[in-house]
């Protein structure tokens, strides 16, 4: 869940109310809050290059977080690329249009109000697909795009050829937020489809829209539903695959959080409980009701569950056993496999 450019949720007050920029320590921070306001718009044309410079040194300035990164995104938006490094050097020298120039100052005021990138420009990759993002639905990390390369290649399936141990492979997310994993392992996988559940509509609407978008909606079914409150057992028949980056911080961490998180995303998808497990302690009691025979649980979690999840689930799901933590390119221990299958019970005798 952490990592890249994270800089995230809704802004509700108004332009003319002004925004706060926060010093160093962060929005829990000592520092006193102060206004910032946006650069005047320059009385000539200026060329985009300019404009990226000019804007990065203002976030720099009023504290935002990767100031570079800030600017960049926007204007390779602005310019139709994806990347500033993608867009023709002649298109970055020319003069910007006054039309431009004002959308580049309206959405880099958005950003000035700590609305994170992704949120700013409306859209954000994931594995090669482009996702519409809107506040206050998470925003997908690189460590996610890890999670569905470990499903891919667990599952045995190479991406785009559909080849695969069953003809038909069902897969179940829990809370899906703008749709990145399901969508994503749907892309990889022709012969796959799959069920996703959230408990915000904000989340079920923008993954419905998002499988609209990538042609992908008559392989996906999209539900309103809370795990801790209501069953999943009804949605469908035994799945194959129960994949979830559920909500998994400790609720003491959510203090650290930088302004783009704490003020701009959904705070339930984010906060796991006093020891980060409370959503996942159902994921895994309900796993077994949910999963055909031999059927695996992917979960992305803290790297401070493994070992808690390991005990807790030996201790108390019968026919769901641990099989093995995998870590992810930083080296922590961020993956958990799970399987449906023998009593843990019988698996110890087993293994013994």
């Amino acid at each position: 869940m952490h990592g890249g450019l994270f800089i995230l949720i809704m802004w509700r007050r108004s332009l003319s109310a002004g925004y706060r920029c926060f010093g160093p320590k962060g929005f829990w921070g000592s520092h006193a809050v102060r206004r910032c306001s946006a650069p005047a718009l320059p009385a000539g044309r200026i060329t985009a290059l300019q404009a990226v410079d000019l804007w990065k040194t203002h976030f720099w300035e009023s504290g935002v977080t990767e100031p570079d990164h800030s600017s960049h995104y926007i204007m390779a938006h602005l310019l139709g690329g994806k990347t500033i490094e993608s867009l023709e050097q002649a298109k970055l020298t020319e003069l910007l249009s006054r039309e431009k120039t004002e959308q580049m100052w309206k959405l880099c005021t958005r950003r000035l109000s700590r609305m994170p990138v992704q949120y700013v420009i409306e859209e954000w990759d994931f594995r090669g697909l482009t996702l519409k993002m809107r506040p206050p639905v998470f925003i997908p990390r690189p460590e996610t795009e890890e999670l569905v390369e470990l499903v891919l290649t667990d599952l045995e399936m190479k991406p785009g050829t559909g080849v695969g141990a069953d003809a038909q492979q069902t897969c179940m997310e829990v809370g899906c937020g703008s749709g990145a994993i399901s969508l994503s392992l749907l892309k990889s996988l022709p012969e796959l489809i799959a069920v996703a559940v959230d408990q915000s509509q904000d989340a079920v609407d923008l993954t419905a829209e998002n499988a609209l978008w990538l042609g992908l909606q008559d392989r996906l079914q999209v539900y309103h539903l809370d795990v801790m409150k209501e069953k999943l057992l009804s949605l469908c028949s035994p799945v194959s695959t129960l994949v979830s980056n559920p909500p998994y911080l400790f609720s003491d961490d959510m203090l650290l959080l930088e302004p783009e998180v704490i003020r701009f995303e959904d705070h339930a998808a984010l906060d796991g409980g006093k020891d980060g497990l409370k959503v996942i302690k159902q994921i895994l009691t309900l796993a077994p009701q949910i999963l055909s025979n031999k059927g695996r649980v992917y979960l992305e979690v803290d790297p401070r569950h493994p070992p808690l999840i390991r005990r807790w689930v030996e201790a108390n799901v019968e026919e769901l056993h641990y099989v093995e933590t995998r870590h992810d390119i930083t080296g922590r221990p961020r993956f958990c496999i799970l399987q449906k299958g023998k009593s843990n019970k019988d698996h110890k005798l087993d293994l013994d």
